[in-house]
This record gives structure tokens, C-alpha cells and sequence, in this order.
């Protein structure tokens, strides 16, 4: 016969019993987040033009955070590129964006609607900046553009705000010493094939597809932007702070780079929201976007460059504190 505990051990065994509970319980706790759940609701991000990066890494980033937040319905919104995408977010009609530094701090300094309500999420990658020509033109610097018909890309977009400055900083008027046509990435590479623009200005990540497609079709080069136009960049003031020296890849369009690094100008981009956007919504996005950098970067390679240890500085903008608590979650 089994003899009844006594007293004292029905109490010790009972102490740990529930010692046991508590222990379990606050491991269960750590490895399954039970106090919070997982998003929900309906979220716009404002990407960019059809044949971009922007778009493409909205279609993909759309795809992870689904799988991380498959309560949230998030909807894409394409647009003319980083100034619309400023403003679609300060206004409330985009929740998140993604834009070029140069065109925040623009709108911060126009004292724009919403500007001083925007807010950081990451430093994503750099956009750089792409001078298209026939590889036959005698263009071989910005200054040979006057007098040509270039597009500098359209009103709303960060390629419109790059290419007048560099203009400028080259000494030619962007209205009058050379024939600006307001087009897109996704037209440029048809009307510089047919003969009907000299050059296009294009700034994004690399490769672009546009391009890309473009240097299997058509021969063209690069025009190089040395050290000496940035200089003069920087002497600009106001939004060109945010312009750097770069090489452009060897290996960002092989056919037409044939080994050779291309010297440029680059831009870095932001992810963008508002500081009223929900801490725990932006603290999921944020992470998304960081975890997500491999499996993007496989088809959008300038997602590659998306780094856990620069994605703090977003520079002109505050973090959002979202954002503040999830590299305050990862800190080594």
C-alpha cells in the first residue's frame, strides 16, 4: 500500500509543481509573443513607376509581409517616384513609402503639409544615378547635353529633382540650354532606341530592368559624373548635401560597363510613415523589411544592400518610435 505524503512534502511537492508552472509559463511566453498579435487592418504603400525598383520591391516586400503578417491587407499604390511618395505620406494617402533623401529634405524645407509629421523607418539602399546615350553619340560628359533633347524625368519624381541639380551644377540651364521631355523610365528606353531623345536621366537602384533590357537591345553607355560635379553639387547647398561620390558596379550591366566601374552620383532612400502610424505596425513593417533583405535581394539585387547596422540613420527624419523599438529588440 502507498502511503500518504506528509505534510510537509505534499507542500514541497506542491511548491514545485508550481514553480514548474511558472517556469513554463515564462517560456512559452518568451518563445511565443501570446501578448501581442499579429497586425491587422489595411495599409497603402506608395511605390514607384511601373518599370522601377520601387515597384518591383513593393510587389516583393508586399509578398514577405504577408506571410509575417497575414492579418493585414497591404495595398500597393504606384507613383511617380520619391516627391509624390513624400507627399502621398505626409497627407495620409499612402501609410508607408519608400523615397530618396533629397526629396524629404525638399519637402521639409518648403514647409510642405504633413513634413513635419513624417518619420523614418530604415535606410533601404542607394539609388544611383544613370546617364543613358547611343553608345554612337559624341555626348561624352553633361556639359555636351546643351543644345539636345534629353528626358530628366517627370514632375513628381526623384529623377526630375537629381537631374536638374547636376544640370545645374554642369552650368546648363534645365529649361533652356537643353529640351527637357517629361517621361518615364518606363518610355525612356523606347525614345532613346527610336532617336527621339539624346540621353535620358535615370536614378534608382541596380541594375534597373528598364536599362537592363535596354543594353540587350540597344547599344549604349554611361556618361561618368566625376568627383569634381559633386563638388559642385555640394556647393548647392540645401538637398544636394545628400548627393555622394559612387561607382556605379562593374558588374551592373555587363555588356555595356565591359569591366569597368563608372564614377556617379548616388542618393540614399528611406522607408517612410508617419509618426502617427501604429508603433506596433511600423515595429512589424520595420523588421519585415530587415528580414526580408536576402529573399528580395535575390530578384531585386539592390535590396542586398539593405544592412541591419545602417538602417538606423535616415537622415532628415526622426526614427518613428516603431521603428525605435525594433532595433532596440535586435541590439547585440
Amino acid at each position: 500500500m502507498v502511503q500518504a505524503l506528509p505534510r510537509i512534502g505534499r507542500r514541497r511537492a506542491l511548491q514545485a509543481a508550481a514553480a514548474a508552472f511558472v517556469v513554463l509559463g515564462l517560456l512559452l511566453w518568451w518563445l511565443l509573443p501570446l501578448g501581442e498579435s499579429s497586425p491587422s487592418g489595411t495599409v497603402t504603400l506608395s511605390t514607384g513607376t511601373r518599370s522601377g525598383v520601387y515597384q518591383r520591391y513593393g510587389v516583393l516586400l508586399k509578398h514577405e509581409l504577408a506571410k509575417d503578417m497575414p492579418d493585414l491587407d497591404v495595398r500597393l499604390l504606384s507613383s511617380e517616384g520619391s516627391q509624390e511618395n513624400v507627399e502621398r505620406v505626409a497627407t495620409g494617402k499612402a501609410d508607408f513609402t519608400i523615397a530618396a533623401a533629397d526629396a524629404v529634405e525638399k519637402f521639409k524645407l518648403e514647409g510642405r503639409p504633413g513634413a513635419d509629421q513624417l518619420r523614418g523607418c530604415a535606410r533601404l539602399y542607394d539609388d544611383y544615378v544613370q546617364v543613358v546615350v547611343p553608345r554612337s553619340s559624341p555626348v561624352r560628359s553633361i556639359e555636351d547635353l546643351r543644345g539636345r533633347t534629353v528626358a530628366v524625368g517627370q514632375a513628381g519624381s526623384g529623377v526630375r529633382l537629381i537631374a536638374d541639380r547636376i544640370l545645374m551644377a554642369a552650368g546648363l540651364d534645365p529649361d533652356k540650354d537643353i529640351e527637357p521631355v517629361s517621361t518615364g523610365i518606363s518610355e525612356m528606353p523606347a525614345e532613346l532606341e527610336n532617336g527621339r531623345i539624346a540621353a535620358f536621366f535615370w536614378s534608382g537602384g541596380l541594375p534597373t530592368g528598364a536599362v537592363a533590357d535596354l543594353a540587350g537591345n540597344f547599344q549604349i553607355r554611361l556618361i561618368p559624373l566625376g568627383a569634381g560635379l559633386v563638388d559642385k553639387l555640394h556647393r548647392q547647398g540645401g538637398i544636394s548635401r545628400y548627393y555622394r561620390a559612387a561607382d556605379m558596379p562593374a558588374d551592373a550591366y555587363p555588356s555595356v560597363q565591359q569591366g569597368a566601374a563608372i564614377p556617379t552620383v548616388a542618393v540614399a532612400n528611406l522607408l517612410v510613415t508617419r509618426a502617427d502610424t501604429d508603433p506596433t505596425l511600423t515595429e512589424h513593417f520595420t523588421r519585415t523589411v530587415i528580414d526580408s533583405r536576402d529573399g528580395i535581394g535575390h530578384e531585386v539585387h539592390a535590396a542586398q544592400l539593405v544592412d541591419l547596422r545602417t538602417a538606423i540613420f535616415t537622415d532628415p527624419l526622426k526614427l518613428h518610435r516603431g521603428a525605435t523599438r525594433y532595433y532596440r529588440s535586435v541590439k547585440p
